[in-house]
């Protein structure tokens, strides 16, 4: 029977306190692994998701850290090291989304759209690689977007946050990989999520006629994508994307 077990691992999740990044810590801990549940704006979400781990019977602790900033991402990792120990695995889930018209959206929008996306992506690696590295071995998983490849009307900058990380992974790959790190990503395309209410909101039937599978994701199906690129089973899957979009096609 086909099963993971991440037992005595340690996961950092970003971003971990709802949708997607909180069913990652979940899969988790299901599966196992310590947990560190980092979030921004949601505290209370963030202990509930805690507990709910705890519950599983694994150690959990959560971080409020905004990624943009890499001092606030070092001291982090830090409170998460001395709480459930270093960091095995690293999902960059945190991230957001601003949907505009390029000709109307500010660089204001951009600027942050980068911070977060991109610059927050770079900051929490580099502070965990630099520790695996160490211990040469460890898996490092980023969070992309079916934006970034098949493109969307109103997402051209975060499309563009997207696309930038794709290729940080690839890259990635190649720099660590003779150190027993693996670096992956998965792109969703549009997960029920908090996140993602607006965009359906707005162009549900629109989405769903690009879509072969006729209904969106769950944060689970996701999730498990995740925990399975974080195990024994993916040891040799270095620098590749994973579609999980339900067949989205091109406009």
């Amino acid at each position: 029977m086909f099963s993971i077990s991440l037992e005595g691992k340690n996961a950092w999740v970003t971003g971990a306190s709802q949708g997607i990044g909180q069913s990652c810590a979940l899969a988790f801990a299901k599966a196992g692994a310590n947990v560190g549940i980092g979030y921004f704006r949601h505290e209370n979400e963030a202990h509930v998701t805690v507990t709910k781990c705890q519950e599983l019977g694994v150690k959990a602790h959560a971080v409020c850290v905004d990624v943009s900033d890499p001092d606030q991402c070092e001291k982090a990792y830090q409170n998460l090291a001395q709480h459930i120990g270093p960091i095995d695995i690293l999902v960059n889930n945190a991230g957001i989304i601003k949907d505009d018209l390029f000709i109307s959206s500010e660089s204001e929008d951009w600027e942050n759209l980068f911070r977060v996306n991109v610059y927050g992506t770079l900051h929490c690696t580099k502070i965990v690689a630099k520790d695996m590295l160490l211990r040469k071995s460890g898996k490092i998983i980023n969070v992309s977007s079916a934006a970034a490849t098949k493109g969307g009307r109103g997402q051209s900058i975060y499309a563009a946050t997207k696309g930038a990380i794709e290729s940080l992974t690839r890259s990635l790959a190649v720099e660590l990989g003779r150190k027993g790190i693996v670096v992956n990503c998965i792109a969703p395309g549009v997960v029920e999520t908090q996140m993602s209410k607006n965009i359906i909101d707005m162009a549900k039937d629109e989405i769903l006629q690009r879509q072969v599978i006729k209904r969106f994701a769950q944060p689970a199906e996701i999730a498990a994508w995740v925990v399975m690129l974080s195990s024994s089973y993916a040891d040799f899957i270095t620098g590749q994307t994973f579609h999980i979009d339900g067949g989205l096609k091109m406009p």
